[in-house]
């Protein structure tokens, strides 16, 4: 035999411990077997099989006469049911599940609880033979309720539906019930019924079905003042119940058998047992379903807080986002502002240099040309020559003050060229820390910038100031550079600042800042910050 055939085998023969038990020890064995299936399934995610291994450890612990914990399992169930995507479409699953809760609910001597029960069971039943277990077990409470018209109409009707049903054991339980009822109401037909249904159980060896006709049998004979047969009876439901190993069914006959007996103390005794015990279970009455339905409602509160703390996180995403999408805008905008003027500052650095390359190329050239060609034609005056070579010494210092700059090679060394450019010998020109700069790491709108600014005012010193001494001091601290500028010229008046508007310009368009300090007779000064 195969593997697969074994364990085939072995979950059938489990399977029949619980609905079918022929051994005391079947039920807490297939209860154990379908307690540790269940287990597996919830590991392997496997909820429909978790589901259908609760419904049978229910019915086993049922069985045993453990309510309670019966309910626990089918309530479990029904959890699990509800967080199933496919909920709505698991009917054999609910149905078995409600009509459990019933019978259990029955046991409880809740009555209403197992009516709704059952009620919710028939609603969503689809197949027949569900829907005949769930009536029967519906007109049982109306039989425990002393309602025997009401519980003889539906055993009457199930019976009527199921002559034809090929499942004896099913009418078995009809017909036992419905004799039971009929022998209350003194119907003649109730004996040959009871028969009937003791004869199908007997010979499919039914223990449970035997137990209960047993107990009926016994009531049919009590309520006749038979009492040899009523004993016989309750003893034979007794020692069922024993092999059954059922607590719930040993209870049930003995109670028959004490009301069989004839000394009061013990009838007494019983009465007030019962009366206790069912006023003990009407008091406290904890079944799961009831807590399910609490639990139910906890979790719409749970769920309306969640949804609401859910709709807090999302405003709060919301808010988040349109901060960081208005950040980004503003960021946007910075950067395309800088990027903007950048561009602008470059296009005009690259039309400045080529205004000088053709100021260069084309005007002083010309100029030279000119010239040569004047010098070796006679009559012309020598004033004419001087003046044009004073025009062409012009064009030449524009063109040289705009020209194109490297950026890229020793800017420092170029930069010290250009200063020490404007060196004679009535000017002294000194520079500190020039050589510290790392002009690596300066950008190059930055560099041009101080380029171009020192050379301004450098060629405004030597234009305008009469200067002899010129002092530049270079400092860095993080990303800003600073340069002073000082010499001890005649100064000039700061309202007319002299022409250097294009200096301010230049290193404010960089967002950079240039201070001019100066007074007549005082010598001149520029603090330069990039």
């Amino acid at each position: 035999m195969s593997f697969a055939q074994t364990r085939q085998d072995s979950t059938l023969l489990y399977y029949k411990a619980i609905v079918d038990p022929e051994k005391p020890e079947n039920l807490p064995a297939g209860i154990n077997f379908y307690l540790k299936k269940k287990q597996s399934a919830l590991i392997k995610k496997d909820t429909l099989s978790a589901i259908r291994n609760l419904r049978l450890i229910a019915i086993g612990e049922f069985k045993i006469g453990n309510s309670y914990n019966s309910e626990n399992y089918i309530v479990e169930a029904l959890n699990l049911i509800k967080s199933m995507s496919s909920n709505d479409t698991l009917f054999n699953e609910k149905v078995g599940l409600y009509n459990q809760l019933g019978r259990i609910y029955r046991a409880s001597r809740n009555p209403t609880a197992a009516i709704n029960s059952f009620n919710e069971a028939l609603a969503i039943a689809q197949e027949t033979k569900d829907s005949i277990i769930i009536l029967n077990n519906k007109a049982n409470v109306y039989k425990d309720e002393l309602d025997y018209t009401n519980a003889m109409d539906i055993y009457s009707l199930l019976y009527e539906k199921g002559i034809k049903s090929q499942d004896s054991l099913q009418m078995a339980l009809v017909l036992d019930n419905l004799g039971y009822v009929q022998s209350k109401l003194n119907l003649p037909e109730a004996l040959e019924n009871l028969k009937k249904a003791l004869d199908i159980r007997t010979h499919k060896n039914y223990l449970v079905g035997l137990h209960s006709s047993n107990n009926h049998f016994s009531e049919y004979y009590l309520d006749r003042n038979d009492t040899a047969q009523a004993r016989a009876y309750s003893k034979k439901a007794l020692a069922l119940a024993h092999t059954i190993n059922s607590s719930s069914l040993k209870l049930d006959a003995l109670s028959l058998l004490m009301r069989l007996d004839e000394n009061p103390i013990v009838n007494e005794y019983k009465r007030l047992t019962d009366s206790i015990s069912d006023a003990k279970q009407l008091a406290e009455n904890k079944n799961a379903f009831l807590k399910y339905n609490v639990a139910e409602e906890q979790k719409k509160t749970q769920a309306s807080k969640l949804l609401q703390e859910v709709e807090s996180r999302k405003l709060l995403v919301y808010q988040f986002l349109a901060l960081f999408i208005l950040l980004l805008l503003i960021a946007s905008y910075f950067i395309y502002s800088y990027r903007y003027r950048k561009a602008k500052i470059e296009e005009i650095y690259k039309t400045e240099t080529r205004i000088a390359k053709k100021v260069h190329d084309e005007v002083a050239n010309d100029m030279y040309k000119m010239m040569t060609s004047l010098e070796n034609t006679p009559g012309i005056e020598n004033g004419v020559l001087d003046e044009m070579e004073r025009i062409y010494s012009k064009t030449r210092d524009i063109s040289r003050e705009n020209s194109a700059i490297d950026l890229h090679h020793n800017f420092g060394l170029q930069l010290n060229d250009l200063l020490l450019g404007y060196t004679n010998q009535e000017v002294t020109i000194v520079t500190r820390n020039l050589s510290k700069i790392d002009w690596e790491a300066v950008t190059e709108i930055k560099k041009t910038a101080i380029y171009r600014v020192l050379q301004e005012l450098m060629t405004n010193m030597r234009k305008h100031s009469m200067a002899s001494s010129v002092a530049l001091i270079f400092s860095k601290e993080g990303s800003k550079i600073e340069v002073k500028y000082r010499d001890n010229g005649i100064g000039c008046d700061l309202l007319k600042k002299n022409g250097l508007q294009n200096t301010e310009s230049r290193i404010v368009s960089i967002n950079g800042t240039i201070n001019f300090e100066s007074k007549k007779n005082d010598g001149f000064k520029a603090t330069i910050t990039i």
